[in-house]
């Protein structure tokens, strides 16, 4: 909103020319929403506690240490990150890229998709909420639409492409099959950082992490001389979601400050699918889709260690872990709660500058 309001006004006064460069914007997005969720937290968390009297419903099946330690949390906090997101957004990105609004329609969908979930948990007290299954196949029509439109505006040359890192422009024409693969980046991502999102700051340090490394990558691929420099594909416009990696790290920072061990919210399923398919979908913009699998390699962790959980146990009978997903592992095994969660943040501090590094490797 203020680029589009006050670019106009540059030739008369200078000192507006600073809102063309994005890395400007960039910062007054970031700073935007960390100070809004500093703002609203404390009432916000105030009002869910008054509507939520028992809070998030705990796992029977989780650590037992949680039945007790995080009893009456409020859940939902992920709605924190969305209001602070929208605002700092709206200020300051360019409203008329059409990229900005595609990718926010998927954090919006998938916000409303985990709100619901949240809902159906604390309405029958019951941490499973909906089935699986449909919400899952919601989630797969949303992203078909989505590359759908995004096809419509990507370059011609780029539509269903995937390109392979630490390669010299190498890419595979999946054709159709790009919207299958697309949409199992944005749904798988956004189930991973759900499925990481089981202690207190655990899945809000990884996305941090994830989201600044694809704010690098959004503005060299929306940069023709520096995706020229770097091998990698040009995708005009996505220098503009540069505005919403910031402004999801400033939510996520004012986020963390209320989540902070001993937590006074948890972000929910409100938080974690729309967030992490919002950066699956920036992903996919970006022609970075497998990138992501290393940058968000905790994620994937996670995941796997749900799948290798069950499917070990229903054709053997055996668990490999003590407790899925992963971290619950850890802490079956002594682990402290800080412990796993810095230790976490280690590795995906590692991934991501492994992810950064294939960009000039190549």
């Amino acid at each position: 909103m203020l680029y589009y309001f006050l670019t106009p006004y540059i030739e008369n006064f200078n000192f507006l020319n600073l809102f063309n460069y994005l890395t400007f914007r960039a910062g007054g997005a970031l700073f935007t929403a960390f100070f809004i969720s500093l703002l609203l937290g404390p009432r916000f968390i105030k009002k869910l506690k008054s509507v939520q009297k028992k809070g998030q419903p705990i796992r029977l099946d989780g650590p037992k240490s949680h039945l007790v330690n995080k009893a009456g949390t409020p859940t939902m906090g992920g709605m924190l990150i969305l209001i602070s997101l929208f605002i700092s957004i709206l200020f300051w990105s360019d409203l008329t890229s059409n990229i900005v609004w595609l990718i926010f329609s998927i954090t919006i969908l998938f916000g409303l998709i985990g709100a619901l979930d949240d809902y159906s948990k604390l309405k029958n007290n019951n941490p499973d909420g909906f089935k699986a299954s449909y919400r899952l196949i919601v989630e797969f029509l949303i992203c078909f639409l989505f590359v759908f439109l995004f096809n419509k505006i990507v370059n011609p040359d780029l539509v269903n492409i995937v390109f392979i890192p630490f390669t010299k422009g190498f890419f595979i024409d999946l054709g159709n099959f790009y919207y299958i693969f697309a949409a199992i980046v944005i749904v798988g991502s956004a189930n991973a950082v759900n499925l990481t999102d089981g202690l207190d700051g655990l899945a809000i340090g990884p996305i941090m992490i994830t989201t600044l490394s694809f704010a690098f990558i959004a503005y060299f691929t929306g940069n023709l001389i520096y995706s020229e420099y770097l091998k990698i594909p040009y995708v005009s416009d996505t220098g503009e979601l540069v505005i919403i990696c910031a402004s999801l790290i400033g939510a996520g920072l004012g986020f963390l400050w209320f989540n902070a061990p001993p937590a006074m919210v948890f972000m929910g399923d409100t938080g974690s699918l729309s967030i992490g398919g919002t950066i699956g979908a920036i992903a996919v913009a970006t022609k970075h889709e497998i990138i992501l699998s290393l940058i968000g390699g905790i994620f994937v962790l996670e995941a796997l260690s749900v799948f290798a959980q069950i499917i070990s146990f229903k054709l053997t009978g055996k668990r490999i872990f003590r407790m899925a997903p992963i971290h619950h592992h850890f802490e079956q095994k002594g682990w402290s709660e800080a412990t796993i969660v810095i230790r976490f943040w280690i590795i995906s501090i590692i991934l991501a500058l492994l992810g950064l590094a294939s960009l000039k490797l190549r």
